[in-house]
């Protein structure tokens, strides 16, 4: 996939923050905006902010405001303008239409009430870290019949056929800060849908190719989000793009030792700056130096 010259080659280390406008930021938030915030500014680098926005259903514009909102009120400045994803499908279809000529994107005609009776009829299905591992059942259809289903306007989704993807990049490994090097195991996941009707891109698909475009060196987020690397750095090998250093951080959690969720209304950003608390009060929550407060 061509990369535009908007990448800089002198721009040193590069990390992003890429919240989803679906709630408001809370104390989790704040940890890894400032994580990947102090990671760029330590090594003199670039720290960008982007938009993940591709689910219209569920992202809204109020929420996108707060997101800047609080980011500035906490101190956290990104550099350069930010990607809202929304903005930039035609980045998506190109990369979609890169691996769907290179023979490993399938079309799923299965419902998602399809795919829990397989499972059921099966008596069993692997697990991946995401729940039961879709069966493969259309990826067993030949061209004709898939061809022909589309041609009749059948709804569909797009899957990767990971196998077949790992036959032409081989064995492939990534390098975490914390752990060090890692195996990616892509196929735990089985063949992940990469764009449905209503959302042309997903998750996986757009991440990697925003982390590409953006030249994002150095990828800081949630440890709950490092088995999702085994994909993206599936997608890499396919597209040809460069591989990022990854960093998966821990997970703020409360005194009950949940993590924090947007459901958490209480220690929303806005929540604890409306109680009284001082941005630095704040950081200091997130990084777990102060006791939490919850606004009453």
């Amino acid at each position: 996939m061509e990369l535009p010259s908007l990448v800089s080659e002198s721009a040193g280390t590069v990390t992003r923050f890429a919240p989803s406008p679906t709630g408001l930021l809370h104390l989790g938030h704040a940890w890894s905006a400032a994580f990947a915030h102090r990671a760029a500014r330590e090594a003199g680098g670039r720290f960008l902010l982007r938009i993940e926005n591709i689910d219209a259903s569920r992202c809204r514009p109020e929420f996108e405001a707060a997101i800047r909102e609080d980011l500035r009120w906490l101190g956290v400045e990104w550099d350069g303008e930010v990607r809202r994803q929304s903005e930039h499908m035609a980045d998506y279809a190109a990369a979609l239409a890169q691996l769907t000529e290179l023979g490993v994107v399938y079309p799923c005609f299965c419902t998602r009430k399809d795919i829990l009776a397989e499972i059921a009829g099966a008596g069993h299905a692997p697990h991946g870290p995401d729940g039961p591992v879709y069966p493969g059942t259309c990826r067993r259809l030949d061209r004709g019949e898939r061809e022909a289903r589309i041609a009749a306007g059948e709804p569909h989704a797009l899957r990767l056929d990971v196998a077949a993807a790992l036959r032409r990049t081989g064995p492939l490994a990534f390098h975490d800060r914390a752990r060090g090097r890692l195996a990616a195991d892509p196929m735990r996941h089985g063949d992940v849908v990469l764009a449905r009707k209503d959302t042309p891109t997903s998750y996986h698909l757009a991440v990697t190719v925003d982390d590409a475009l953006q030249g994002v060196t150095l990828v800081t987020r949630g440890e709950d989000l490092l088995p999702a690397t085994d994909i993206h750095r599936l997608l890499q090998a396919l597209l040809g793009l460069p591989v990022p250093e990854y960093h998966h951080h821990r997970l703020l959690a409360g005194p009950d030792g949940r993590r924090f969720a947007k459901r958490d209304r209480s220690l929303t950003i806005r929540a604890l700056r409306e109680a009284g608390h001082d941005p630095a009060a704040v950081m200091d929550m997130a990084a777990g130096r102060r006791r939490l407060t919850v606004p009453g």
